[in-house]
C-alpha cells in the first residue's frame, strides 16, 4: 500500500518533485566541486606559491650560530663574518630526504665583490638550470630558473655550460650601459676574460643590482673550487600547527608518537630538520615570512571554499522549502483525507519525506557526478591541472542531501501539523 501511494504521488507531482531533484542536484554539484577543490587546494596553492621563491635558507652551521649571537646576516658578506662554506658536491643530497618529492627546486650561491670599470658590484655565482645525477641514480634538474620564475627576462636565461655568459639585473645593466649581447671585463679580480651579457632580468628586488654568473666561474674568480656560501630551497609544505611550532623549538621534547607524526608530515620545520640530518655541516633556517604567508593564504582559501559551500547549501535548502511548501498546499485535501481516515501526523510526514528523499537522492547522485566535472573545470582554469576526486566527499554528499532536504522540509512539515481535516475537507 505504501509503495502504491508513493508511486502515485511521484507520478502526480512529478513536475514539482523534478524541480526538487534539480535543486538538490544544483546544490550538491556546487558543494561537491568546492569540497573537492578545498581538500585538494593545499597542494595546488603551495605549487602556485612556489613560483614566487624559496622558503628555506641553508647556510654553514658556524655562520648561522655566529649570526644568531651577533645579529649578523648570513646572506651578506662582511668583514666581521668568518668565511664558512658548504661543499657543492653534497647539495644533491637535498633531494634524498624523506620529503624529497616536496623539494621543488634549490640553488647555491657564492657572492663576490667585483668591479666593472670604477663601479663596484656583486657577482653571484649560481646554478641556472643544473642537471644532477644523484647517488641513488635518480636525475633532477634544478637551479634559479625554477626558483626565480617570476623574473622578467630580456634575452636568454643563463646556462651552466656557458662559462662566459652572465645575466645582469636591470639596474646593474643601466648603470653600466650594457644590453643583451654586449661584453665587458671585470677589474680587481682574477682575470676570467671578457664576459657576455646573455640576458637582462627584472626581479623587483635587490638582485637587480647584481651580476649572475655560472657557479664555476664565480668559484674560479674567488679561488673557492667546489664551495658555496648558502643554498635557497623551495619546498611544498603543510601549514604549521601547534605540534610543528613545538617541534621547531625543540624536537627532543616531543613524545615518540608526536615525533613520528611531525617527521612524517611536510611541515617546514620537519623538512629543515631532515636537510640538516643529511647535510651535517649545515643549518637550515626557514624564511618565516614566506612560510607563514603560505599558511595564511591556504587557510583563507580553504575558509572561502567552506563559506561558499555553506552558502550554496543554504540557498538550496530555501528553494526546497518553497517547493515542498507549495506541494503541501496543493495536496492539502489529500492530506486532510488521510488524517480523517486515521493517519497520524507522523505517518503522513514520513510519507511525504519518503517521496522527497527519493527525488533528493536521485538529484544528489546526478549532482555529485556534475560536481566532479565542475571541480575539474575549476582546477584547469585556476591551477592549470585537474582536481583529485576525494573519497571523503561521497559520504559528505550523502549527509548534505539529508541535511538540505530535511532543513528545507521543516516549514512544510510545520504547516502539515497545523492542518485540520475538518477545515480542509469543507474547503476552508
Amino acid at each position: 500500500m505504501l509503495y502504491v501511494m508513493i508511486r502515485g504521488a511521484l507520478l502526480r507531482q512529478r513536475g514539482k518533485l523534478a524541480m526538487i531533484a534539480f535543486t538538490v542536484a544544483l546544490g550538491v554539484s556546487l558543494a561537491t566541486a568546492l569540497l573537492n577543490v578545498m581538500f585538494d587546494v593545499g597542494d595546488k596553492v603551495n605549487q602556485e606559491l612556489k613560483t614566487y621563491g624559496a622558503n628555506l635558507n641553508v647556510v654553514p652551521k658556524g655562520v648561522s650560530l655566529l649570526g644568531e649571537i651577533y645579529d649578523l646576516d648570513s646572506a651578506k658578506g662582511g668583514e666581521d663574518r668568518p668565511e664558512q662554506f658548504l661543499a657543492e658536491e653534497d647539495l644533491g643530497k637535498i633531494k634524498m630526504i624523506f620529503w624529497a618529492y616536496n623539494i621543488v627546486a634549490f640553488a647555491p650561491y657564492l657572492e663576490i665583490p667585483v668591479q666593472v670599470g670604477e663601479r663596484p658590484l656583486t657577482l653571484v655565482g649560481t646554478w641556472f638550470d643544473k642537471h644532477l645525477v644523484l647517488p641513488t641514480g635518480d636525475e633532477v634538474d634544478t637551479g634559479i630558473r625554477g626558483l626565480k620564475s617570476w623574473w622578467k627576462i630580456q634575452g636568454d636565461f643563463g646556462r651552466d655550460d656557458a662559462p662566459r655568459g652572465v645575466m645582469l639585473g636591470k639596474n646593474a645593466a643601466a648603470a653600466l650601459g650594457l644590453s643583451v649581447g654586449d661584453s665587458f671585463a671585470l677589474s680587481g679580480v682574477r682575470e676570467p676574460g671578457r664576459l657576455t651579457v646573455v640576458g637582462v632580468f627584472d626581479s623587483g628586488g635587490p638582485e637587480d643590482e647584481r651580476i649572475f654568473a655560472p657557479l664555476a666561474l664565480a668559484q674560479d674568480i674567488a679561488g673557492r673550487p667546489g664551495l658555496v656560501q648558502r643554498v635557497e630551497v623551495s619546498a611544498l609544505t603543510t601549514p604549521e600547527n601547534d605540534l610543528a611550532r613545538r617541534a621547531a623549538r625543540d624536537p627532543g621534547n616531543l613524545s615518540r608518537r608526536e615525533w613520528d607524526t611531525w617527521y612524517c608530515t611536510a611541515y617546514i620545520s620537519s623538512i629543515a630538520y631532515q636537510i640538516e640530518e643529511i647535510l651535517p655541516g649545515a643549518r637550515v633556517k626557514p624564511i618565516l615570512q614566506v612560510a607563514e604567508s603560505e599558511g595564511a593564504i591556504l587557510e583563507k582559501t580553504q575558509l572561502l571554499m567552506l563559506l561558499l559551500t555553506i552558502l550554496c547549501l543554504g540557498c538550496s535548502a530555501l528553494a526546497i522549502s518553497n517547493l515542498v511548501t507549495a506541494a503541501v498546499m496543493e495536496r492539502s485535501a489529500e492530506i486532510g483525507l488521510l488524517k480523517a481516515l486515521g493517519a497520524s501526523n507522523l505517518s503522513v510526514i514520513l510519507l511525504l519525506l519518503a517521496e522527497i528523499l527519493i527525488m533528493a537522492f536521485i538529484g544528489g547522485a546526478g549532482g555529485y557526478v556534475a560536481g566532479l566535472g565542475f571541480a575539474q573545470l575549476i582546477g584547469h582554469s585556476v591551477f592549470g591541472s585537474g582536481i583529485a576526486a576525494k573519497g571523503l566527499v561521497i559520504p559528505l554528499a550523502v549527509l548534505l542531501v539529508l541535511l538540505i532536504t530535511l532543513a528545507g522540509s521543516l516549514p512544510a512539515m510545520r504547516m502539515l501539523l497545523l492542518l485540520r481535516p475538518s477545515e480542509v475537507l469543507h474547503g476552508k
